[in-house]
């Protein structure tokens, strides 16, 4: 009885996955499950496609995700109006999430420079709704520069409510804002709001705290 116990509560560990500490997530199908996309692994790069021109996700399997730090590689285009990718977290379904996103044609653009990486609350708060009550507040320019046809690496610190954002490696976050929504945990994974987007070398820190 005691073995069957056991053997039980290994498996019921193995189900659900509460990060304490710095993992990486393999580019591996077994890890990840698709929504309104298509995906392709491929030396450890993830290729999201977006099949139903609608918003693709890719989720972590057995991941809740309550505070901690996401950290991972991102490549987008530098095509105007055609490249949003980023991450979604706290997510209770595939329509409700926080999320942040990067617009890699803005990273250089001088007169949109502003709007290169936004926060957005899935689905009451998205970044159009954000912008016209509250202009300036959830989306900012990038820093350091960052050439918006290569990779760049991207921190994000999830605090409850505070999220911070940084780019290559800095020291100061490219964007601080408080979460909106009340979630203070869930799902978490790749986001896509365009044609396609590059992921890799994924990582999650779950702590947990409140």
């Amino acid at each position: 009885m005691r073995s069957i116990n056991l053997l039980t509560f290994l498996a019921g560990a193995l189900c659900s996955v509460d990060l304490s500490a710095q993992t990486r997530i393999a580019a591996d199908p077994e890890r990840w499950t698709p929504h309104n996309s298509a995906v392709t692994f491929e030396d450890g790069t993830i290729h999201l496609t977006n099949t139903l021109n609608k918003t693709a996700l890719l989720w972590m399997n057995n991941v809740n995700f309550k505070n901690g730090t996401i950290e991972l590689d991102i490549k987008g285009k530098d095509v105007g109006g055609q490249s949003f990718v980023g991450v979604a977290f706290h997510g209770a379904d595939d329509d409700t999430y926080d999320a942040v996103y990067f617009r890699p044609f803005n990273f250089r653009n001088q007169e949109r420079k502003d709007r290169a990486v936004q926060y957005i609350d899935k689905p009451d708060n998205d970044w159009n709704v954000l912008r016209e009550k509250y202009p300036g507040k959830y989306e900012h320019a990038i820093s350091p520069d960052t050439d918006p046809n290569d990779w760049f690496h991207v921190k994000i610190m999830v605090r409850y409510p505070v999220i911070k954002v940084y780019v290559n490696e800095s020291a100061t976050p490219t964007l601080e804002v408080k979460q909106i929504s009340k979630r203070q945990g869930g799902k978490c994974g790749l986001w896509v709001d365009s044609k396609d987007g590059w992921f890799k070398n994924v990582t999650i820190a779950n702590n947990g705290a409140r």
